[in-house]
């Protein structure tokens, strides 16, 4: 008796996909972080005209991280805020500044920098996808619990 071999047209798709997606999660390791100099982080925190990108700049919906007490204390505040977060790898950092990397259960990256205000005690920041041209609303809802674990862990730090 002779077996015939039938092809699904889903199996190629499928395949590719796997294949992303391993190629994908494989790809994402972060190194150590990299401490660079004063004045040496981004000022420009604007987004692209893409849905996969929020910021907490002044009419964009959300609002920026607020502290009490110095610089260094603001930077403690957010360094403990994002120990919750077990997919956030620092990369780079300045004494005013953080570039995070949030990497999804798929694999995917987003870009989160952190830029503290010495002056207001604000922490602005920008989330953006690494990959594509929407994230199906990922990074607004990350930065919205973010924004409340800040809250939170800021009540928990002895008075500043």
């Amino acid at each position: 008796m002779k077996h015939s071999s039938i092809r699904s047209p889903i199996t190629p798709a499928l395949t590719l996909f796997t294949m992303f997606l391993l190629c994908g999660c494989a790809a994402q390791e972060v190194g150590a972080e990299i401490k660079l100099a004063s004045g040496s982080h981004p000022t420009d925190l604007t987004c692209p005209r893409t849905s996969n990108c929020v910021n907490s700049l002044p009419g964009n919906g959300l609002a920026a991280l607020r502290h009490t007490g110095d610089p260094v204390q603001g930077m403690t505040l957010l360094r403990a805020t994002l120990a919750s977060f077990p997919e956030a790898n620092i990369v780079r950092s300045d004494p005013l500044w953080l570039e995070v990397i949030f990497t999804t259960t798929l694999g995917f990256r987003d870009q989160v920098d952190f830029v503290l205000d010495a002056k207001t005690g604000e922490i602005n920041y920008r989330s953006k996808s690494l990959v594509g041209r929407y994230d199906f609303g990922k990074n607004k809802s990350r930065m919205s619990v973010f924004s409340e674990r800040f809250a939170a862990q800021s009540k928990l730090l002895p008075s500043q």
